[in-house]
């Protein structure tokens, strides 16, 4: 089941504007400058392993450079509390199969794309040490012989890091790109540091560039919820003064009700219930199902009998986490039920 790490981090840099500046923060200047921004696009679907999920989320965006040739973005979202040794083989075993994929999907094509992948870290255990290059696991022989002869002889491969734990305050606020990016980069900074509740007041001026935006209000309510989520009660004090700071009183404490402490009690007091009356996976597929139908109708978006039947009569979770994530930006129920496979 999708975590608050992963809706936030998937919700932020899954859209191309905001993935284009984390990408541009990271990949090197002369990709930066090769890349037709304009053509940058989402893939969808994921081919990471289901086990997976509670740490990290991936996305895939495919663009082209400046010249026409294509190339495939791959961004690991890595947010586990302990740092992988092992990343270097795992980003490897993910791209092989974004090629194997691709080589399904395109039977007559003679070469494989170019794939970037890329971590982005924001552990709350310090900065990112693992090996980035492949070759470093290998127990190369000591000896006479230079390493580099062995090291030849083995998978040569490496995956760019954007490790947060790693960025001052400073140089995350001056990275380029929507305000939202900008203030998703401290919050994940900070978000697993017991610096965050005194650290959100000085993002004030980010916060009203935030809600000054054509989707202001909706992106507050998912930063928002986050903070609550993962947050104590300084926190949770922090994030109301700052509202206060952007909104009027009345709106500013609306939605602290409407996607706070209210939600969270209720959320728990049920959870615990139906963990005792229906047993704690029965719970979880149930609390999912009601938090669909809760953002659509935050969203505005009518639901009617049928429909409202369908959700909560699911006993998939893959489909329910699928539906919660099309929920946060659909405007329609058709955005949640289409097949996209077709």
């Amino acid at each position: 089941m999708s975590g608050p790490h992963d809706l936030f981090a998937r919700y932020t840099f899954g859209y191309p504007e905001r993935a284009a500046a984390e990408l541009r923060a990271v990949l090197p200047a002369h990709v930066v400058s090769e890349v037709d921004w304009s053509s940058l696009r989402r893939e969808p679907g994921s081919v990471v392993d289901p086990e997976l999920r509670e740490t990290e989320s991936d996305l895939l965006f495919t663009a082209q450079l400046r010249t026409g040739h294509p190339l495939l973005l791959y961004v690991l979202l890595e947010h586990q509390s302990s740092v992988d040794r092992w990343m270097a083989l795992r980003m490897l075993r993910y791209v092989v199969r974004q090629v194997e994929r691709w080589r399904q999907e395109h039977p007559e094509g003679e070469r494989l794309p170019l794939i970037i992948p890329l971590v982005m870290y924001h552990g709350p255990d310090g900065s990112w040490t693992a090996p980035r290059q492949v070759e470093e696991l290998f127990d190369l022989p000591e000896g006479e012989e230079p390493r580099e002869r062995w090291r030849a002889l083995v998978p040569r491969f490496e995956y760019l890091l954007d490790d947060l734990t790693a960025g001052r305050e400073e140089a995350l606020s001056a990275r380029a790109g929507p305000p939202l990016a900008r203030l998703a980069w401290l919050i994940l900074r900070y978000g697993r540091t017991g610096e965050l509740a005194r650290k959100l007041p000085d993002w004030v001026g980010l916060f009203a560039q935030v809600q000054a935006g054509p989707e202001g209000i909706e992106h507050l309510v998912i930063v928002i919820r986050y903070l609550l989520w993962i947050g104590d009660e300084t926190v949770r004090e922090a994030a109301r003064r700052v509202l206060h700071s952007v909104l009027d009183g009345q709106r500013a404490e609306e939605l602290m009700r409407s996607y706070g402490e209210q939600l969270i009690e209720q959320g728990l007091q049920q959870g615990l219930a139906r963990g005792r009356e229906e047993g704690l996976q029965q719970g979880l597929i149930r609390g999912r199902a009601e938090g669909v139908l809760r953002i659509l109708t935050a969203r505005g978006v009518h639901v009617d009998e049928e429909a409202q039947q369908r959700i909560l009569t699911c006993t998939d979770m893959a489909a329910l986490d699928l539906w919660f994530d099309r929920a946060l930006n659909a405007t329609s129920l058709s955005d949640v039920f289409v097949d996209r496979s077709q």
